[in-house]
C-alpha cells in the first residue's frame, strides 16, 4: 500500500475550496483525551494542543498507566501548508492525540495574531527531553525509523546521559518499507512485542504522519511520537543549528545550508504558501476587529 503521493505545487487544490474542507474536518483529540485536557488554539485551519512540556508530560504518564495507544506530531510550516493541499495529511492529523508546535516562526505568529502558543515543543526538543523524563519515570522507549545504524546511535548517546534509560528496542526498517506488506508487518511486531512505553518514529514526512494514522493502535505502544530528524540529531549525524539561530527562527536556514539538494524545494517553494496563510488570517483579525461593537 502506497501511504502518500507525491504532488508539486501546481497541484494546489483551490485555496477557498481547501480552506472550507479544513473547516469541515473533525480535529478534535480522541475521546480518551477528555480524561487529561490540554488547551487548543486554532491558526491557519490547524488546532495545536497549546500545552507546556509539563503538560505533555502529565498526558502521556496518563497513556502509559491506561495503555491506551495514541500519537503525536509537530506540526511545522511545512505541515500547515500540507494540511490545506492533502486530504489524506488532513486526516492522519484529524487522529492525533496532541499537536504540538515546531518550529518559531509559528510561535512568533501566533503571538502577532494574538493567539500565543505557549512553547515550542519539535521532534529534535522532544527527543532528548522526554529521554530524560523517561529515564526518571523509569518508562521504556522503543526507537524507529532513520537511516541504517543510526537509532541504535542515538539510544547509546542518550543512555550515556541517562543511564537509567530503558532502550525497548531499536529498529531501522529498509527504505519504504510501509509498501511491502510482510516488511510492514515485520516493523509493527517488532514495536508491539516490545511493550514499550513510547516510540520515537523517525520517518520522512508526510510518509511518517500517514504510517502512524494507519498503524499506531497495532503496535499497542502508549505514546508515538513523530520526530522526523529528531534521531539523526540525537546521534550528532546531523548538526543542530546553535542556540542563537534557534533563538531568532531561523533554524530552517541552517538546514537548508547543510541539506540543500533534500530540502531546497520545501523550504523554498512548498513553505512559500504560508505567506498566503498568514496574510489570510491577518485579513481576518482585522476584519474582525473593524466590526468590533
Amino acid at each position: 500500500m502506497s501511504l502518500a503521493r507525491p504532488r508539486g505545487p501546481s497541484e494546489f487544490d483551490d485555496v477557498m475550496q481547501a480552506e472550507r474542507a479544513v473547516e469541515r474536518q473533525d480535529r478534535l483529540c480522541p475521546s480518551e483525551a477528555t480524561a487529561c485536557p490540554i488547551g487548543e488554539t486554532e491558526l491557519f485551519g490547524v488546532r495545536f494542543s497549546n500545552a507546556s512540556f509539563e503538560e505533555v508530560c502529565r498526558w502521556a504518564d496518563e497513556k502509559i498507566a491506561r495503555r491506551s495507544p495514541a500519537y503525536v506530531f509537530t506540526p511545522n510550516v511545512d505541515h500547515v501548508c500540507r494540511l490545506h493541499r492533502d486530504a489524506e495529511f488532513r486526516e492522519a492529523y484529524a487522529g492525533a492525540g496532541l499537536r504540538v508546535p515546531d518550529g518559531v516562526p509559528l510561535i512568533w505568529c501566533a503571538r502577532l495574531l494574538g493567539k500565543p502558543l505557549r512553547e515550542k515543543l519539535s521532534g529534535s526538543d522532544l527527543v532528548p527531553r522526554l529521554s530524560a523524563y523517561a529515564a526518571e519515570k523509569g518508562y521504556r522507549i522503543f526507537f524507529l525509523g532513520a537511516g541504517e545504524g543510526i537509532a541504535e546511535e542515538a539510544a547509546r548517546k542518550l543512555r550515556e546521559k541517562h543511564p537509567s534509560l530503558q532502550v525497548a528496542g531499536c529498529y531501522s526498517p529498509p527504505m519504504h518499507f510501509e509498501c511491502d506488506p510482510e516488511q510492514n508487518q515485520e516493523t509493527v511486531e517488532r514495536v508491539r512485542a516490545s511493550r514499550a512505553d513510547m516510540c520515537f518514529v523517525a520517518l520522512a514526512s508526510p510518509r511518517q504522519e500517514l504510517w502512524l494514522w494507519h498503524y499506531t493502535t497495532a503496535m499497542e505502544v502508549p505514546v508515538v511520537l513523530g520526530i522526523g530528524a529528531g534521531l539523526d540529531f540525537a546521534a550528532g549525524r546531523v548538526p543542530r543549528a546553535p542556540l542563537w539561530v534557534q533563538r531568532i527562527g531561523c533554524e530552517w536556514l541552517w538546514r537548508l545550508m547543510h541539506e540543500p539538494r533534500r530540502l531546497w524545494r520545501r523550504y523554498l517553494v512548498d513553505d512559500s504558501y504560508f505567506l498566503i496563510l498568514l496574510l489570510r488570517e491577518i485579513g481576518r483579525r482585522l476584519g474582525k476587529e473593524s466590526f468590533r461593537p
